[in-house]
């Protein structure tokens, strides 16, 4: 269970009892609440369009997305038949067939009523085998609520059961790797003074198989403060080495390599993040970094020889540097090649680069404007397909695409995703909206051809804008079906806009350090002024423009709601950030200080409470509707921001405000397709009927 742990001096809250998150008075409060909004939103015509939501989410016609590990592709799933899911595998030519014959190994849903404990699947992690031999074993991760703690279990791939002795760690909030067949590296709750002030582990210890964890061999350890502490073991061979990293917070981390029974520093900045692919060390600075008399600048690719690193080089090849309107999201190594995922202006491009060539790099022709494409290898270690890549596009009018290509052999189609709606009745379309700096930030715009310009579109906005978190291109039958699709009376199309704001990662760290601790506000200028110009654009009003978002999302229409309700006809707010006042004390809030600021610190909640939410509401303001949902299961913000925020909302008689717990569900607000349905439905449900007058 979490609760609350109260640190600091009393607080005058008066609804600090619906902290505690299992209290049945609390409870009894949140099922009256639910009863209330169900009533409200729950109408015939509301089951049809969760229906249909949910006819997109369990539809066996999508991509299923597999990994390959030895000779067969993984893959979980879950359907209408599967609610919590079957994990299953098959060969490469079942896979690229139209009908795979899927080999089922282990079966939730069935798993779930043998033990009487709902599981939620949480993933694999795999132990390489013996050269040349197939994958034996997996430790099968399940958490049993939808949360962030978890159970890890041995499984075996031969039987297909748990094994017997085998390795199992009670579900905690842990971090674990296989250190060696028979060894894991495990940072758990091994008891008092093991797990960090931000709920994650403090401790690394060597658990053999065949002892018990009160047993295991310490290892690594970091400072109660910082937030987490991870060992992995590279298990590549020829290049086997330990790495461990102490995650100071968000944004800063010191990792170490273990050299001669000892633990050796890597000596790169602390808000740097790097990562080692055989002998090469590369290196991403957050911030400028000057290095062996050079200036590299954040958001840079630099790339040098682990060994001439450790000894003391410090020049590097930079293979990406980034310009303006170009940011590196990400990287991936096939065997010979280095793999970059760039946006440019929030539209994908590919590069290829060559070691062998000096790094010479091209451009992979697979990335039409306004779209999502991120290429990621398929197996660096396989003999025969080292060089092989994935390649995932999406649009928000074009289905999701699965391809597989060779560098410097093309690609083709695998997979695709089906059509959910009627997309040729839309089109897309990217603007750019003026901050209150002058700043200009770029938003999506997917709305009917032929859209009136007359301020008379129901119009939807949503956003994130936080922890470098990027927002890009994606089709959603979700979407298309739950708001693009309905009408109003008289025949109008949901308009949906989704935002690029700052704090985000859509322009590379920088763009995400524009809107960090007193600079926040920022982010909701952006917003703000994205809601402004479409208004300006004629595309809708007012009264006809609602918001969402979820966790940091939430915080973000959260301030829209307390700071600038003039701009919004209703507000859907999701697992939400909103007592920046005590969120540090809630859930795992304590691993966000770098991004919000310390409120224990006086100098700092000075510039916090301008955007907490929950302090800024008044009872002589006139808010937008609003609908604040969470999980009772929510163990990383925590359900009872939420909670009070609505009890505030309705102690100072402000109207029209909803509130939703769903009982179960985790930091998704759902622990399967069914709950994830409804969650959708109801969200979309309010904001419409918010805003066309039927609430």
């Amino acid at each position: 269970m979490t609760h609350s742990t109260e640190t600091t001096a009393p607080t005058d809250d008066p609804f600090l009892w619906l902290e505690d998150i299992y209290a049945e008075e609390g409870l009894d409060w949140v099922r009256a609440q639910n009863a209330l909004t169900e009533d409200a939103l729950l109408t015939p015509d509301f089951g049809v369009r969760e229906r249909g939501i949910l006819e997109v989410l369990d539809s066996t016609d999508r991509i299923p997305m597999a990994g390959k590990h030895g000779s067969h592709y993984y893959n979980f799933w879950r359907d209408a038949e599967h609610r919590q899911g079957i994990w299953r595998r098959t060969t490469w030519d079942s896979y690229a067939s139209d009908a795979p014959d899927w080999e089922i190994l282990l079966d939730v849903d069935a798993l779930s009523a043998v033990e009487g404990t709902e599981w939620v699947w949480g993933g694999a992690l795999f132990l390489r085998p013996a050269e040349g031999a197939p994958h034996e074993r997996v430790l099968v991760v399940l958490s049993p609520d939808g949360g962030d703690a978890a159970r890890y279990r041995e499984f075996s791939l031969e039987t297909l059961a748990f094994v017997d002795g085998g390795f199992d760690i009670p579900t905690a909030k842990s971090r674990i790797s296989w250190a060696a067949p028979d060894a894991l590296h495990v940072g758990t709750d091994f008891g008092p003074g093991s797990m960090t002030s931000s709920s994650y582990p403090r401790t690394v210890r060597t658990l053999r198989r065949g002892a018990g964890l009160a047993s295991a061999e310490p290892y690594f350890e970091v400072e109660e403060d910082h937030m987490m502490a991870l060992v992995l073991h590279d298990s590549t061979p020829g290049f086997e080495r330990d790495i461990a990293v102490d995650t100071i917070d968000f944004y800063t981390r010191r990792t170490y390599l273990r050299q001669d029974g000892d633990w050796r520093l890597i000596e790169v900045p602390e808000d740097a993040s790097i990562s080692l692919h055989r002998e090469w060390l590369i290196i991403r600075p957050r911030t400028d970094w000057t290095a062996g008399g050079t200036m590299h600048a954040a958001g840079s690719l630099l790339v040098v020889p682990l060994d001439a690193f450790l000894a003391g080089e410090r020049t590097f090849v930079t293979v990406f540097a980034p310009d303006p309107s170009t940011s590196l999201q990400s990287w991936s190594w096939t065997r010979d090649f280095l793999l970059l995922n760039l946006l440019r202006d929030v539209s994908s491009e590919i590069r290829i680069l060559d070691p062998a060539k000096d790094w010479a790099a091209d451009l992979l022709d697979a990335c039409p404007p306004l779209h999502s494409v991120d290429a990621y290898a398929v197996d660096d270690e396989d003999d025969a397909a080292g060089n092989d890549y994935w390649l995932v596009a999406t649009g928000f009018l074009t289905p999701s695409t699965l391809y597989r290509g060779t560098i410097g052999g093309g690609y083709t189609a695998v997979k695709s995703s089906p059509s959910y709606f009627d997309e040729d009745r839309f089109a897309v379309e990217q603007h750019f909206a003026v901050s209150a700096d002058g700043t200009r930030v770029p938003y999506f715009q997917l709305a009917a051809k032929g859209l009136v310009l007359d301020g008379g579109n129901p119009t939807l906005l949503s956003g994130y804008g936080g922890f470098e978190h990027s927002m890009t291109p994606a089709y959603s039958g979700v979407i298309g079906r739950g708001w693009l699709e309905r009408t109003t009376e008289d025949g109008r199309n949901g308009v949906y806009v989704l935002a690029n704001i700052r704090g985000g990662g859509e322009y590379g760290p920088q763009w995400h350090l524009a809107a960090l601790h007193a600079n926040r506000h920022r982010a909701y200028e952006d917003f703000a002024a994205i809601a402004e110009d479409l208004v300006r654009r004629g595309v809708t009003s007012p009264a006809l423009l609602g918001c969402t978002g979820r966790s940091n999302g939430g915080l973000l229409v959260g301030n829209m709601l307390t700071t600038y309700p003039h701009l919004f006809g209703a507000i859907s707010c999701g697992v939400p950030l909103l007592d920046m006042r005590r969120y540090t004390k809630l859930s795992a809030g304590y691993s966000w200080i770098a991004e919000y600021g310390d409120p224990d610190k006086p100098e700092e909640w000075e510039y916090v409470q301008t955007f907490s939410p929950y302090h800024l509401l008044r009872d002589d303001v006139a808010y937008p509707k609003t609908l604040l949902w969470t999980a009772t299961s929510d163990d990383r913000v925590g359900p009872v921001q939420a909670r009070k925020m609505a009890a505030k909302m309705k102690d100072l008689g402000i109207p029209d405000v909803w509130f939703h717990e769903a009982l179960e569900g985790g930091h998704a607000g759902a622990a399967d397709n069914r709950q994830a349905a409804r969650m959708h439905a109801m969200s979309f449900e309010f904001l419409w009927r918010a805003l066309t007058g039927s609430l």
